[in-house]
Parts: C-alpha cells; sequence; structure tokens
C-alpha cells in the first residue's frame, strides 16, 4: 500500500455510500431475523435471498467505480459475486432446510466480516481514528459467524438469535467504514494547495523521467 494515500490524493472515492446502504440493509435484516423468531424459513429465506442479491450488486458497483481508488477493490468484487450467487442460489431453492439456511448465512457473514477486518487494517495505514470499530464489530461478526455455523445452541440461545446477531454485527462494521471512506474522500480537499502543486510537479517530473 505504499501508493495508497497518493491514490487518494489523485482521486476521490466514489459512491462511499454504498457500503452504508449495505450496512443499513443488513441491520434491519439482523434485527428483523431477531424480533420475528416464529417467522418461517421459507419467508426468512427470501427475505435473505433478495438481501444478498441487493447487497451483492451493490458490492460489485463499487467495486468497479474504485478499482483505480481503493486498493483490495479485488475483494470488493469477489465478495459482490458471493452474495448474489448466494441470493440467487436461495432464491431458486426457497424450501432449503433450516441446516441449509443457516450454513448460507452464516458462510455470508463470516466472509463479510473477515473482510472487513482486512479493510479496517488499510484505513488504519491510511491514518484513520476509527478503524479498531470496524475491527471490533467484524471480530465479533466472526464470532458469532463460527458459532452459528458449529454449535447454533450455544449458550442455550436459538438458532435464529445467532444468525440475527451475526448479520447485524457486520452491517455495523460496514457503516462505520463507510464513514470512514466519506472522511477519506474529503482528504484532498483538505490538503494546501502548495501541496498538491508540488505533489503534481513531483508526479510530472517522474512521468518525463520514464519515457
Amino acid at each position: 500500500m505504499a501508493n495508497s494515500f497518493l491514490k487518494t490524493i489523485r482521486s476521490s472515492i466514489k459512491h462511499w455510500y454504498i457500503p452504508l446502504i449495505i450496512g443499513i440493509l443488513l441491520i434491519l435484516l439482523g434485527f428483523y431475523t431477531i424480533s420475528t423468531p416464529v417467522a418461517s424459513f421459507l419467508a426468512l429465506s427470501m427475505l435473505f435471498s433478495w438481501s444478498f442479491i441487493v447487497s451483492g450488486i451493490l458490492e460489485i458497483i463499487f467495486a468497479l467505480q474504485n478499482k483505480n481508488e481503493v486498493d483490495g477493490w479485488g475483494w470488493y468484487l469477489t465478495g459482490g459475486i458471493l452474495y448474489t450467487l448466494f441470493g440467487i442460489l436461495l432464491m431458486t431453492n426457497p424450501l432449503l432446510s433450516a441446516g441449509t439456511l443457516t450454513f448460507i448465512v452464516g458462510f455470508y457473514a463470516l466472509f463479510r466480516s473477515f473482510q472487513l477486518v482486512s479493510f479496517s487494517f488499510d484505513l488504519k495505514n491510511y491514518g484513520s481514528k476509527s478503524w479498531g470499530w470496524i475491527t471490533l464489530f467484524a471480530l465479533l461478526g466472526i464470532i458469532f459467524s463460527f458459532i452459528l455455523l458449529w454449535n447454533p445452541l450455544f449458550a442455550g440461545l436459538s438458532l435464529v438469535i445467532w444468525t440475527g446477531m451475526a448479520i447485524s454485527t457486520a452491517g455495523f462494521a460496514a457503516c462505520v467504514f463507510a464513514f470512514q471512506l466519506k472522511s477519506l474522500k474529503n482528504i484532498p480537499n483538505k490538503l494546501p494547495n502548495e501541496w498538491k502543486e508540488r505533489y503534481e510537479k513531483l508526479k510530472e517530473e517522474f512521468e518525463q523521467h520514464n519515457k
């Protein structure tokens, strides 16, 4: 990430609000799952399928729009494709068993949480002061996801509770991540004009030297 800061100076991060939308969607989905434990798995399956498809498509858009601005954009693209495929799988198989649905949701939350841990350390390298909160929520998401996948009746809590908690914590981490992207987007505007001019001059000299 040696040139990460220069990338941010050259161009602003586009559509920083996409992770925020995804985060809010996951939080609402998690709270709904927890608050309606008696809902049929058919209803939950359809709800999760649409949520995964929407979040996956948004993530693909974010990755492609920021491939020149964000390090690790390939992770976003990979995640977006996986989430979309998970959604399509659920939509085309709405009568999946509770165990299969739990596995898909658990793996989704686990992958997204690991993804956010990686991005939190990227933000740390940018100098972000809130990277720790993203890491905290993401680690909680990882813990809840592991419990959901390997021992869903841990501590006497139901399958639905662990599902909601895993999804919600990943959503909170995504929201914090989005606001940190917004703060990075404003960095170029806060730099003194003298610094910007020096950077442009150095870039021109470097390009001429390599011709």
